[in-house]
């Protein structure tokens, strides 16, 4: 499957990941929904593109739950219809389990995993009137084995799998597909907004996220895995390795993520 004249929404696209996604498709000729807080970074990106013209951009609040069946409908209105909602927009967490506030964890499962549940639930009728779509989940290497200072983080991107998994079975029948895309290391400003035990932005970067896979040439990767239509695809460096220790050596993978300094 090509994006050419699809219909791709794409949550948190004023920066990283999503911008770079969105910049590529759109290269490509897809037709862009951009969705984000920042209205102006988003404006940013729609100048960007090679025809902005065939773009529009949502402002939206994953959190703001209340408001996401009125984005779908006025997304949807935008091109008569939507291909591809590319779940991209989230934060992450940096701070000790004992030193982490619940409401941390709960804005953590809020918008990472309830907001973009919420958001799929209100697209899924179209897809399924549509006999046609495709939900893309920007999840982590964290929803498949954990790292110290992240753990409502892992949680939400744990929950994430699950539910989506069950998504897949249950409207495969509606020609519905579900792509599972799990970064490792991405050198975006994830980790300057990261959630500290206060709930207060962590403003630096991490070594090991600077150090990590541009966000343009993790796009590439990510959009060939969308057109191929893959259930699910691990995309980063030598981390990758973590999937594979956590299902057959746990306990090596326990000693080795002990041992690294990924803060």
């Amino acid at each position: 499957m090509e994006v050419r004249n699809k219909v791709i929404w794409i949550t948190g696209a004023s920066s990283g990941i999503g911008k770079s996604l969105a910049l590529l498709a759109g290269q490509k000729g897809a037709r862009l929904i951009l969705s984000g807080r920042n209205t102006a970074r988003l404006k940013e990106v729609q100048t960007a593109l090679p025809h902005p013209e065939s773009s529009r951009i949502l402002p939206m609040d994953l959190g703001a739950i209340g408001s996401l069946n009125e984005c779908v409908e006025q997304a949807i209105g935008f091109f008569n219809g939507i291909d591809i909602l590319v779940n991209n927009a989230g934060i992450s967490q940096r701070s000790l389990i004992a030193d982490t506030d619940m409401a941390v964890y709960e804005k953590l499962m809020h918008v990472n995993y309830l907001g973009t549940v919420a958001l799929s639930k209100a697209l899924l009728p179209h897809f399924i009137r549509a006999q046609g779509g495709h939900f893309v989940v920007v999840t982590s290497l964290m929803g498949k084995f954990g790292s110290p200072w992240r753990s409502g983080y892992c949680g939400a991107k744990h929950a994430l799998h699950g539910f989506f998994d069950v998504l897949r079975m249950e409207h495969q029948k509606d020609g519905i597909a579900v792509t599972l895309v799990c970064p490792g290391f991405v050198n975006t400003d994830i980790a300057r907004n990261a959630l500290t035990g206060d709930g207060s932005a962590q403003t630096r970067q991490d070594q090991a996220t600077a150090r990590g896979m541009d966000p343009d040439r993790f796009a590439r990767k990510m959009l060939k895995a969308i057109e191929r239509r893959k259930m699910e695809v691990n995309i980063g460096g030598k981390e990758v390795s973590g999937v594979y220790m956590k299902r057959f050596f746990p306990r090596l993978l326990h000693k080795l993520v002990l041992r690294s300094k990924v803060v």
